[in-house]
């Protein structure tokens, strides 16, 4: 699953309908009038603005200064933690699909056999403190998704973190 679209799809999950009006009054100068009519759900509204390359994965500076403008801080907090974990890299620089598929298997194999060190584990795989405080808290009551997240962070970085497991 591209980590972008799945953060594309929180985001408008968080959207009230008052916000998603906003959000189409702003964007009304970039998306024509008939296409924005049509425009039921934040998911459509960033799919016409991904159609028009105006949002991308290594992109979001659009999304940042119209979540800015409907006083959406905590979107703009999501948006930066995903630029932060090195989500937002260019096309060019994400692993091949081999890589992926390895990495997935790590990840699943590292889930299966750790349990409560999994902070111990990214620590010395030099994930940040930072970083494994937001994931402890996103997952409070779910120690395995925990883990997942932070590997799948370790992907961030074309995948520094877990090369050096496999």
């Amino acid at each position: 699953m591209d980590p972008f679209l799945a953060l594309l799809n929180s985001l408008s999950a968080s959207l009230s309908h008052r916000e998603l009006d906003e959000l189409k009054f702003l964007c009304r100068d970039r998306i024509g009038k008939r296409k924005l009519e049509s425009v039921q759900s934040g998911r459509e509204l960033f799919n016409f603005l991904l159609e028009q390359q105006l949002i991308a994965s290594h992109n979001v500076d659009l999304l940042k200064s119209l979540f800015k403008t409907i006083r959406r801080e905590d979107l703009i907090s999501q948006l930066e933690q995903y630029i932060e974990e090195g989500e937002a890299s260019a096309p060019d620089e994400q692993p091949d699909v081999n890589e992926r598929r390895l990495q997935k298997v790590v990840i699943q194999v590292i889930c299966e056999n750790v349990g409560r060190d999994w902070k111990m584990l990214m620590r010395k795989l030099d994930l940040s403190e930072v970083k494994i405080d937001r994931i402890r808290e996103a997952n409070p009551c779910d120690l395995r998704e925990q883990l997942v997240q932070s590997l799948e962070s370790g992907r961030n970085g074309r995948g520094k973190m877990l090369r050096r497991l496999t």
